[in-house]
């Protein structure tokens, strides 16, 4: 685990910032801080019953600081993913946002919610709260927009991220969480080995810009079908222009319909490991990024220099660019509407190499 006070080290901020723990009993742990509201170490056992640090990061504060928005562990807000152009409409009033990702708007902007000093709540050993307030403009959004994100590690070998808001006018909000993961014992190998399975027949085709074009996409005979677990290094060997767009998979999946609240969306399975790792959601998307562009100039935990392909993203959330596209489930907040999202990460072992069912 990573000790506070290193760090710490090197920050000269005014603002106050925290590094706390939560844990069940089953020995996972969890470290956090209110720096982006981020996940920073989440060990939980291999099959070996030994503890495995599963995200990326760095071991202090001035890494994130200095991470040029490679976006570890944070939690992305407003409007996570992109928005064309920066622009969007609401109430017969048109909104201009950062163009941060040329020439769209990604992430929340330069100064999203992942770059936001958050308020601190421990309700228990095993339950940490973040508060924050987005001011009327910030970024450029409309409305006055007070969120809470609260960690929970729970017994059961669950992480739950609880998202809730509530805006005093009608706003873009669609927040999630970005941790990069890798599940093989050697974080510095790569994720190409992982089985993912996706409950999903469709995904959302995009331009040069990484902007969704419009149309659901059947996945069927593409490297974009995971409905059946399947290694991640399969499709990437595959040609096909979206691949090439995204330099590989950077792509927003459309979560299959279900009669549950909080479905099973994606498994994640290292055979390395024997880690497997289940997402759960109330969004309609998830997004599978595959590490496309770490380059290895980020010296993390451990002094390990994060490539190209060393971890994966699951953000589970609205479909990029919904302001501007109305045939996508909307992802506007009305005024004091109250805004509820849930992810879920559970973690188990799979013994022998056993591939997701």
């Amino acid at each position: 685990m990573i000790d506070s006070k290193n760090f710490l080290e090197g920050y000269t901020g005014l603002e106050n910032v925290v590094l706390e723990t939560i844990s069940n009993r089953n020995g996972l742990q969890a470290q956090l801080t209110n720096y982006g509201a981020r996940l920073v170490c989440m060990k939980v056992p291999d099959k070996n019953g030994e503890l495995i640090d599963v995200v990326q990061g760095y071991s202090n504060l001035q890494g994130y600081l200095n991470s040029n928005e490679k976006y570890f562990g944070a939690t992305i807000g407003r409007y996570s993913n992109r928005i064309a152009n920066g622009k969007f409409s609401l109430q017969n009033q048109e909104y201009q946002l950062a163009t941060n990702n040329e020439p769209n708007h990604l992430h929340g902007g330069p100064n999203g919610f992942h770059n936001a000093y958050w308020t601190f709540n421990r309700i228990s050993n095993s339950i940490i709260e973040f508060s924050y307030l987005s001011k009327d403009g910030e970024e450029g959004y409309p409305g006055n927009l007070k969120v809470t994100v609260r960690y929970e590690l729970s017994d059961d070998n669950t992480l739950r991220i609880m998202y809730d808001g509530i805006s005093d006018e009608a706003t873009p909000v669609n927040l999630t969480h970005h941790s990069f993961f890798n599940l093989n014992t050697d974080s510095k190998t790569s994720i190409t080995n992982h089985f993912l399975k996706l409950n999903a027949d469709h995904f959302l085709p995009v331009d040069e810009t990484a902007i969704p074009k419009g149309e659901l996409a059947s996945v069927t005979d593409t490297p974009f079908d995971f409905t059946k677990a399947r290694q991640i290094g399969e499709g990437l060997e595959e040609s096909h222009p979206q691949l090439q767009l995204a330099n590989g998979y950077d792509h927003c999946y459309v979560i299959r319909p279900s009669e549950e609240e909080v479905p099973l969306v994606a498994e994640l399975l290292s055979p390395d490991s024997g880690i497997r790792m289940c997402v759960y959601t109330n969004e309609p998307g998830i997004q599978l990024y595959t590490g496309n562009f770490l380059d290895g100039s980020d010296c993390g935990k451990g002094c390990i220099h994060y490539h190209r392909r060393s971890s994966l993203c699951l953000e589970t959330q609205h479909y990029p660019n919904s302001p501007n596209m109305e045939k996508f489930p909307s992802s506007i907040l009305q005024a004091n509407e109250k805004y509820k999202s849930i992810c879920i990460y559970k973690f188990d072992v799979k013994m022998n190499n056993q591939q997701i069912e």
